[in-house]
């Protein structure tokens, strides 16, 4: 007897701490949990910190005209309209007749704002730096932009009520629909208006227009190439596109199936468009549809944190040849990076954008330039700066600062017989007369104080000595007008002086323009001022001095300073320099060790004036804080130091040294520009270590230091910068590597007995080496091996790995909180309601009861008891409640198909979390119950409160089978806790699309897409037949390999494909694999119902000993 009771005493103590064990998580767990939350608080700090753009903002005066609609159009809830700038009250009708400009639609993701582009003043563009990739067949240089612009822009508007179409594929699509009607109503009110002129007897000039200029912003963009290639769009109506922050790739948010799969087949279609049509047989059909489209993205750079550049580009989808994607980074008179909605009224981009299409405009048609290539060739000119996106001088055999310029004057070379080759503007002519006596710089560095109207002469030979064959020259004068730099065979006064056959080569138009920050005020008339920064750089490599023997600087007798007001003091300064001395590398260790501790770099006076920074891991992941501090300008003996102290040097060195520049290049994002550089954070818009990676990720950054000062710079990384891009850059893949962390544990529930908790079996596969080396690295193996199979390119393997492993970790921590947050909620609610009812309701019953007996409350309450039981004992109530789950399912399943599969998701979780929450507070009071049990039988207490409170009832557990049905209602809650999570995840990737289908309400609704809803039945029905798999030790599926396969390998399979959906940044993807499952399941259910076998197997009971 005494044996039987200390047993059953260790049995209860046993399960108690199993119970608590499977609640409390590991060290592993708390440790990845910390770090979620961590860098969570960091990514957000990082994300909401105020941001400064140097924007400055387009003020506008609108007033929208309304387009009429005609009659049978679908999306009536949207509206048309003409811009008009002003608030002059004008006839709506009288101004649509005057309709005779240039079509631009306007297309925004959440807003409509559109820039009116009227006759701008004359502006002076220089030549555009152009890739040998990009710009097709058109000579840039043959191009001639207009002064004054004879045609104007019509601005057309689309109200689409706000609606967010990057959360929604169906909304997507109905945007797609109205925009290509609202394509051809403009269209046709062109024709409209032009007949009502004709028919009122006014004069009709020019032809009308048969495209529309098509402008997306966000979505907007994505819309518009979804319009272009719509069977019911009209041939020709729409040849060129521009966007702005638009994802082209992939949407932002990649979680709902319908979202994910419009956007794969409008790419794919694209593809297409520029191939060659042909029959199955190879036959000639016709061109390419698509080869009269030119396409140009523009990204808002690293402060876009909505959509990056990654996103946006139009790699594999449109070929280089009509289209390509500019940073507004490095735009030519932008140079900023801007948020999301910031890239709308940024005026520095929309002044340059109105210039760049009216430059589109043929002035002898009125109407956009019809050849392709021309048109790429003008956005090229007016968009790229002469900054190329790479740099390496020691590797490419010609300067990529002007190739396109030397090509031009080697080709001027071969038709020319002057002397001197001069590519500057005739407006800037120079006589040699106005220079007055020459200086001869003998040192390798050469600077300019002032205007002072000389000619400097270098010795490229006599200064070129000891590897220093590079010159770099940086300037804020204004090239042409303000200074000239020649290259000379010879000496000599003028070129005329030179033999026949000798030439004086200018590379003044091979100096590029770079931003300027803010002009330097002065604090008092007369008094000086610190240094201006530059705003031209000049790289000449030894190729492009190769037979020359000098150099020459010639600067203008007078002040003419670029750009802003002129300071008082004016600067250049030039270098002959060695590339091995300017070259700083930081490699991976350094950088990280840079998070605890900055890593310093002391530069003495007579340093290199271009340092060349290499970055082994990408800017764009881990951001470094670049502190500059001068540390002194050789003024050491002078005295002034010891008065003014640390400060007043600062300030002195000011006087003397031009601001420091930083110019990042990016292979994805181009080029980063940081002007005024003694305290910035350097980051790059780029998405390193992903599965379509390709090439070095590392981050050339290229600096500019005037060599008459000694400075002082500090390193270290960004950790809020470091932690926000992180999130950024790999949340899609983090959100599949959680669904697949769900299904590995799901798979280890499967496979063990009795079933662990879905904690520990989280906790289980973190465990080192095995099985967590596994469950990473075949995935990764698995992808290298497809990325082989299909020709594509590798991803950087170290980095690729490492990223993979930290978001795999990342996605076991969100995972493992989520389990926490739930399983707390249960435990409470459990032992809140199981505490309630033994000690309180039993009590508060027996002492009411005679009070109530014979008044009218207790006539009501018999009465309402028989209206129940009679309620209960029909017929229909009896076969519901023979069959718990027929309501649910149903309800779940009607909401998935009618209104929203995420409102038959919320049905399923709440199904989930009640029956969690039943059987806890079963295994709970069983457990209360033999605990009440033991301690009579220990202490033979007659009359114990809790004992007889808790005295069994008929059909309760006994004593010889509580154990057993405690060890059955925990595996309840273990396994519908796992489908819980499970279906939790899923359920977050459709509350994007839910948000925006609650914003529609009361608007014209739609049925959702059947992909979604497919996808959300079957995920019900893996919610209620997988239950009962799960309990049992096999589950009768075919054998493969003599083998018969089990649920935890369908688990396995799904986590593994559910992990490469992660790295392909395709999340919604693992959708298809939790319905694949519910299929299984519910194909398993049907056919051992039409068998009438046994269903899912024999049942097996376990106990643990």
């Amino acid at each position: 007897m005494l044996n039987d009771m200390e047993n059953e005493r260790r049995n209860n103590n046993k399960n108690e701490d199993s119970r608590m064990r499977g609640f409390r998580p590991s060290l592993r767990g708390m440790m990845l949990v910390v770090a979620v939350i961590w860098i969570g608080v960091a990514a957000l700090y990082g994300l909401l910190k105020p941001i400064s753009n140097g924007c400055i903002m387009t003020y506008m005066y609108p007033t929208y005209i309304p387009i009429s609609t005609t009659e049978g159009v679908s999306s009536a809830k949207y509206g048309l309209y003409l811009y008009h700038e002003g608030w002059k009250k004008i006839d709506f009708t009288e101004h649509l007749k005057k309709l005779n400009g240039i079509p631009v639609r306007s297309l925004a993701a959440e807003c409509d704002r559109a820039y009116q582009g009227g006759p701008l003043e004359r502006t002076f563009y220089r030549e555009a730096y152009l890739g040998y990739k990009e710009g097709g067949n058109a000579g840039i240089a043959d191009i001639q932009l207009p002064n004054q612009y004879a045609n104007r822009l019509d601005w057309f508007a689309v109200d689409l009520e706000g609606e967010h179409s990057a959360m929604d594929g169906r909304i997507l699509e109905e945007h797609t629909e109205y925009v290509v009607y609202a394509i051809h109503r403009i269209l046709d009110q062109y024709k409209e208006s032009h007949d009502a002129r004709e028919s009122d007897g006014a004069a009709t000039t020019g032809s009308l227009p048969k495209s529309v200029i098509l402008i997306g912003h966000s979505m907007g963009g994505f819309v518009a190439r979804a319009a272009t290639i719509h069977p019911r769009l009209r041939r020709s109506a729409v040849e060129t596109i521009l966007t702005l922050s638009s994802p082209h790739q992939s949407p932002p948010l990649a979680l709902q199936p319908s979202l994910g799969d419009y956007y794969k087949s409008i790419n794919q279609e694209w593809r297409k468009g520029y191939e060659v049509q042909t029959t199955r047989t190879g036959r000639y059909v016709s061109g390419p549809k698509l080869s009269n489209v030119v396409v140009v993205s523009v990204s808002g750079g690293f402060n876009d944190y909505q959509v990056r550049s990654k996103l946006e580009s139009l790699d594999g989808i449109v070929p280089p040849t009509h289209g390509f994607m500019i940073s507004s980074t490095s735009m030519k008179n932008v140079w900023l990076s801007m948020e999301h909605q910031t890239i709308l009224w940024c005026n520095q981009l929309v002044v340059q954008v109105s210039h760049t299409l009216l430059g589109l405009v043929d002035s002898r048609t009125g109407q956009p330039f019809p050849d392709t290539q021309k048109r790429l060739a003008i956005f090229t000119k007016m968009l790229h700066s002469g900054i190329p996106q790479s740099f390496n001088w020691k590797m490419q055999p010609q300067s990529p600062w002007s190739a396109q310029v030397l090509a031009k004057d080697v080709k001027h070379t071969a038709v020319s017989q002057v002397h001197t080759l001069s590519d500057c503007p005739s407006s800037f002519h120079w006589n040699d007369d106005i220079l007055e006596r020459d200086l001869y710089i003998q040192t390798t560095t050469v600077t300019i104080l002032a205007m002072d109207g000389r000619r400097r002469w270098l010795d490229i030979q006599k200064l070129g000595l000891n590897g220093k064959s590079h010159f770099i020259f940086v300037t804020n004068l204004a090239p042409c007008s303000g200074v000239r730099i020649h290259l000379w065979p010879q000496k000599g006064k003028s070129s005329s002086d030179l033999p026949s056959g000798k030439r004086v080569l200018e590379v003044t138009s091979k100096m590029v323009q770079i931003p300027a920050g803010p002009a330097p005020r002065q604090v008092e008339p007369g008094s000086q001022t610190e240094q201006a920064p530059p705003s031209a750089v000049l790289h000449l490599g030894p190729e492009e001095m190769h037979g020359f023997r000098f150099l020459t600087i010639s600067v203008a007798p007078r002040p003419t300073i670029s750009g802003r007001p002129p300071p008082a003091t004016s600067m250049a300064v030039g270098q002959f320099f060695n590339p091995d001395e300017g070259e700083i590398d930081f490699t991976p260790v350094s950088m990280l060790l840079s998070i605890h501790s900055h890593k310093d770099i002391f530069l003495k006076e007579d340093h290199p004036l271009a340092f060349n920074l290499s970055f082994a891991i990408s800017l764009g992941l881990l951001p470094v804080t670049f502190s500059l501090k001068t540390a002194g300008c050789g003024i050491k003996d002078s005295g002034l130091l010891d008065e003014a102290g640390d400060n007043g040097n600062n300030k002195l060195c000011k006087l003397r040294c031009f601001p420091p520049v930083a110019l990042a290049w990016d292979p994805t994002s181009g080029l980063h520009v940081f002007p005024n550089l003694y305290s910035e954070t350097l980051v790059v818009d780029s998405s390193p270590a992903l599965w379509t990676s390709t090439g070095a990720e590392k981050t050339t950054v290229f600096l500019l230091l005037d060599p008459h000062c000694a400075y002082k710079a500090s390193i270290a990384v960004s950790v809020t910068s470091a932690a926000s891009r992180f999130w950024l850059l790999y949340f899609s893949q983090i959100a599949g590597f959680c669904v697949a962390v769900v299904f590995f544990a799901l798979m280890r529930q499967a496979h063990a007995r009795p079933i662990p908790s879905i904690l520990k079996a989280v906790e289980s596969n973190l465990r080192m080496p095995f099985p967590f080396l596994p469950f990473v690295s075949f995935p990764i193996l698995l992808s290298l091996l497809f990325s082989f199979l299909v020709s594509q390119p590798f991803p950087p393997f170290s980095s690729f790995t490492i990223v993979s492993i930290i978001c795999y970790l990342l996605a076991n921590g969100i995972v493992i909180l989520l389990i926490l947050v739930s399983q707390l909620v249960f435990y409470v609610a459990a032992y809140l309601l199981v505490f309630i009812k033994t000690r309180f309701i039993k009590g508060l019953i027996d002492s009411r009861w005679q009070l109530w007996e014979g008044n009218f409350g207790f006539l009501f309450l018999h009465w309402f008891m028989n209206l129940s039981s009679r309620f209960f004992s029909l017929k229909v109530v009896r076969i519901l409640r023979a069959n718990p789950l027929f309501v649910p399912i149903s309800a779940a399943i009607v909401l998935s198909m009618f209104v929203h599969p995420a409102l038959g998701l919320f049905i399923l979780l709440l199904s989930h979390a009640l029956c969690c929450h039943s059987s806890l507070c079963n295994s709970l009071t069983a457990s209360l119950r033999s605990h009440a049990r033991k301690k009579e039988s220990d202490y033979k207490t007659e009359g114990n409160y809790l004992s007889q409170q808790l005295k069994p009832k008929p059909g309760s557990p006994s004593k010889e089978n509580s154990s057993s049905y405690i060890q059955t209602q925990e595996d309840i809650f273990h396994l519908r806790h796992g489908l819980l999570v499970l279906h939790i995840l899923a359920t977050l990737m459709f509350v994007p699309s839910l948000v925006s289908w609650l914003q529609r309400i009361g608007m014209h609704q739609s049925f959702p897409r059947f992909l979604d809803s497919f996808l959300c039945i079957c995920l019900i029905l893996h919610g209620i037949f997988s239950s009962e798999s799960l309990l049992n030790s096999e589950v009768p599926l075919p054998r493969i390999m003599g083998k018969e396969v089990r649920l935890n390998l369908i688990y396995l399979i799904a986590g593994i494909y559910s992990y490469l959906s992660g790295m392909e940044l395709a999340p919604y993807k693992v959708l298809y694999a939790m319905g694949a499952i519910g299929i299984i399941s519910f194909a398993l259910s049907i056919l051992q119902a039409w068998t009438g076998a046994t269903r899912f197997g024999r049942r097996r009971h376990w106990h643990r000993h």
